[in-house]
């Protein structure tokens, strides 16, 4: 890092997690620029999620994990999978509540809230969704109910896994016109995904991931023809 340059937003140094004995991460180190959307890219089994757990707290790791966030940051996650229980009678609106009122349930939702989750809703592109049940959801309409919870409030460090999967090409495009907002918004993105198009589009820094080792760079770098060798067939990461 040289005079003119920020400090890291995120800075990971000698990180290694184990797992039943087994070592799913290996001495990785690697930082990330602030207002920056940084990739993690690599194998099935390279360990991408297991460091954004990492990152989380929430598995034991050796090394050091470093957070450059202003005051009483907050870190905002959208994981990959989310277990809904179809037969529960959650509603989006429900769900997206549940964390932002303060008053009993049979009070009924505040005025405010809900131009709240309304405002969320529509960033997303989920317009009129408020009283579609969770459970009747597909995938990609999950995943931008699970964007839009977590862009409120305003996150400092937003970690994102794979979120475009199960998206179709409008709902693929939204996100990504979405998630430059965000970089452009001033917050730090850390992103897994398997999508190199994406990658090619968005990200700022690419560091391709495989366990033990840790490669960081520009994407024009990062995914030419060798580092495509890491990926199975096609666009998968």
């Amino acid at each position: 890092m040289t005079e003119s340059e920020p400090a890291p937003a995120v800075e990971v140094a000698g990180l290694s997690v184990r797992r039943d004995g087994q070592r799913v991460l290996d001495g990785v180190s690697f930082s990330v620029a602030p207002a920056s959307l940084h990739v993690i890219a690599g194998p099935n089994g390279a360990g991408k999620s297991t460091l954004l757990a990492a990152v989380l707290g929430q598995v034991p790791f050796e090394g050091r994990i470093r957070l450059r966030l202003p005051g009483e940051a907050r870190v905002a996650f959208v994981p990959q999978r989310f277990h809904v229980d179809r037969t529960l009678p959650l509603s989006v609106l429900d769900f997206l509540t549940l964390s932002r009122s303060r008053r009993p349930a049979c009070f009924g939702i505040a005025h405010r809230t809900r131009g709240i989750v309304d405002g969320l809703l529509q960033r997303v592109g989920l317009e009129g969704f408020q009283r579609r049940m969770l459970g009747a959801l597909s995938g990609g309409e999950l995943q931008r109910v699970l964007l839009a919870n977590a862009l409120d409030p305003t996150p400092d460090l937003l970690l994102l896994d794979e979120p475009s999967t199960g998206l179709d090409e409008a709902s693929r495009a939204r996100l990504d016109t979405e998630l430059a907002g965000l970089r452009g918004a001033g917050i730090t993105l850390l992103m897994v995904s398997h999508d190199l198009e994406q990658i090619r589009r968005l990200a700022d820094r690419v560091t391709l991931l495989d366990r033990a080792s840790a490669r960081t760079g520009r994407p024009e770098e990062m995914l030419n023809g060798a580092a495509q060798g890491l990926f199975p067939s096609g666009a998968q990461a």
